[in-house]
């Protein structure tokens, strides 16, 4: 990885996100109720290692998720990130993504942008569908290609619903493979996801963005969701994450307190804005 620029980000956070050691069932996503909303967050440095020359980060994520089960799932994203190494040298990331997720999980679209410095870096199109113990992907973008993977393999909403049913339930660990379309759309990810004890209330030194009424009511739970590259292992079998995300998640969906690790260095998450948007009458 250059040390002056970002690694792709995945669809992001927690939709980016979503048992326990057993084998997932499809049933268990069906409990959690998403909210609608908009949410903005602050990106700063919170810790460089390694030989990383990386000495600045500054940067906003939007994420915007709209939508419900009948209907589908919409996901629209942007991060952008300012980079500053020792040498003085500053480079501006800037990923756009959009996605379409099948309320039953069963066809996902997606299409994604990263322009590195205002230059377009990569281009990202295609979609997936379920076809019986299989999730198909054809891609327009970079290239025309397909792909297969494990018909067990989650899409992001329904990742992030599978987390939230498993804390409902008081588990603490879930294993899941996880298809976004990110990178360039041709891999899949295994994810390790490690769940706290359940916390109700508005939590100490909370932003004030998230002193709201929904949130105040709402249970959340502190997440933890580790990204690995399947079938990518070292020489001694230990598999290392492509990167981890921890956060705060709220059983509607929203999510604070993040901290991104690429692994070269750490990202904060800090929740600066806060809207939820208008749910549908979906039953």
């Amino acid at each position: 990885m250059a040390t002056s620029t970002l690694p792709n980000s995945r669809s992001l956070l927690i939709a980016a996100a979503v048992a326990a050691a057993s084998v997932w069932s499809g049933q268990a996503s069906a409990d959690a109720a998403l909210a609608p909303h908009r949410a903005i967050y602050e990106l700063k440095l919170r810790e460089a290692r390694n030989s990383t020359n990386v000495d600045r980060i500054r940067g906003r994520i939007v994420y915007e998720f709209t939508g419900d089960a009948c209907e589908g799932y919409a996901l629209s994203f942007r991060q952008v990130t300012e980079i500053g190494n020792g040498e003085g040298e500053t480079n501006v990331s800037d990923l756009r993504a959009a996605t379409w997720e099948d309320g039953r999980a069963q066809s996902f679209r997606f299409t994604a942008q990263n322009y590195l410095n205002q230059v377009l870096d990569k281009d990202t199109d295609g979609r997936a569908e379920r076809a019986d113990a299989a999730l198909n992907v054809a891609l327009s973008k970079p290239n025309k290609d397909s792909k297969t993977f494990d018909g067990r393999t989650l899409f992001p909403t329904e990742h992030l619903k599978s987390i939230i049913a498993a804390a409902e339930k008081g588990e603490t660990l879930l294993e899941a493979p996880v298809y976004d379309g990110s990178e360039n759309g041709d891999k899949s990810y295994d994810t390790l996801t490690v769940i706290g004890k359940q916390e109700q209330g508005e939590p100490a030194g909370v932003e004030e963005a998230a002193k709201t009424p929904e949130l105040q009511k709402a249970k959340r739970w502190p997440v933890s969701v580790s990204y690995f590259e399947r079938g990518k292992r070292e020489a001694n079998g230990e598999q290392t994450p492509v990167y981890a995300m921890s956060f705060d998640l709220y059983d509607n969906g929203v999510s604070r307190a993040m901290k991104i690790d690429y692994g070269d260095f750490v990202l904060d998450g800090e929740l600066k804005e806060l809207k939820f948007l208008k749910a549908s009458a979906c039953k």
